[in-house]
């Protein structure tokens, strides 16, 4: 249990985990889905490579758009790549570090069910079952008045009752997939080995510094997005608070109507009140609202915290006479306290 908690941590920690989570959620259930998939060939000349062809298509192309729909990085690539410029210009290197971070994490699960289907061999052997040399084989039912195409393309079909006395499909089946499984460790090590080239390939020819640069500004992307949310969350729930608050005001008659606070909050009415009108930020009607919403998107900020970062802080201390200097005090501790 204590080993689920980790790896749930893990997961959690930023989006990016999120991601490699999910993609490697979808690669579990594309193996789930090929193993509980009941897959039957129909034995017909004109139809085996065609569906066979198809079972191993659109599965993973359908993997790799639910890939591309449950990835961030996809809203925050296009968020980038479409917003208007503003007073923030267009990074294209982390559009195209979004982008490629997004491909690859949508073309696991679409090559894990390509892998598997080619290691099992069971479609393999319904595509190109014709396309084998049947006198490579004995044991051929040469007393079915079948032709050769036909019996070919049965092969597939182990309860078919020309096969019931013979080894001939089984060494069919056999030989071609060895051919599949063949492919498929072959595309295996070769993805392998491209990766490893490319882990270490790359430092050579890339600027490490700009690399940094890129994973920096492509995770303060994500980052900004999530506490803006988080931010108009906040918002919104006490905007929500003080409206409803005031639609029952509104309605009082001899006494005033106040919403009980939850038996869980121990802070007083007035820490509550002081704590929404910060969050509220001054912005107490729809129509400030909407304009701030517009300002954000058509003109983002500049990446300038200067004034913020340098601003003075206030004393939250309450003096109960200027000559008592509890406030000097408390601005003196709070440069060494941070």
């Amino acid at each position: 249990m204590e080993r689920l908690k980790l790896v749930l941590q893990y997961f959690q920690s930023n989006s990016e985990s999120i991601s490699n989570g999910i993609c490697i959620i979808l690669a579990l259930v594309s193996v789930k889905l090929y193993t509980s998939f009941d897959f039957n060939c129909p034995c017909i000349p004109q139809y085996n490579k065609l569906y066979s062809l198809g079972v191993m298509i659109v599965p993973p192309i359908i993997l790799f758009f639910l890939g591309v729909l449950v990835n961030r990085h996809t809203g925050v690539m296009m968020d980038e790549w479409m917003r208007p410029i503003g007073n923030r210009s267009k990074n294209p290197a982390v559009v195209k570090y979004l982008f490629s971070a997004m491909i690859q994490r949508a073309l696991l699960a679409p090559m894990v069910w390509i892998l598997v289907t080619l290691l099992d061999g069971k479609i393999f052997i319904c595509a190109f079952s014709l396309s084998v040399d049947p006198a490579l084989f004995s044991g051929m039912p040469n007393n079915t008045g079948l032709d050769v195409v036909k019996i070919m393309a049965k092969v597939p079909c182990k309860e078919d009752v020309i096969f019931t006395n013979s080894s001939f499909r089984k060494a069919v089946s056999r030989y071609v997939r060895c051919y599949s499984q063949a492919v498929g460790w072959s595309i295996l090590l070769f993805l392998i080995v491209l990766g490893a080239l490319g882990r270490l390939i790359k430092p050579c020819f890339d600027d490490h510094a700009t690399s940094l640069q890129t994973r920096y500004w492509s995770n303060y992307l994500d980052v900004e997005q999530k506490l803006f949310d988080e931010t108009c969350v906040l918002h919104a729930r006490d905007f929500a608070r003080k409206c409803v608050v005031q639609f029952f005001e509104d309605m009082r008659e001899d006494t005033i109507l106040r919403l009980p606070h939850p038996p869980f909050i121990t802070k007083s009415r007035e820490e509550l009140e002081d704590e929404e009108e910060e969050r509220l930020y001054g912005i107490t009607k729809q129509e400030q609202v909407n304009q701030l919403l517009n300002k954000w998107y058509y003109s983002k900020p500049n990446l300038d915290v200067t004034r913020i970062a340098h601003r003075p802080r206030t004393c939250k201390c309450k003096c109960l006479r200027p000559s008592d200097g509890v406030c000097t005090l408390a601005v003196a501790l709070s440069k060494y306290t941070g």
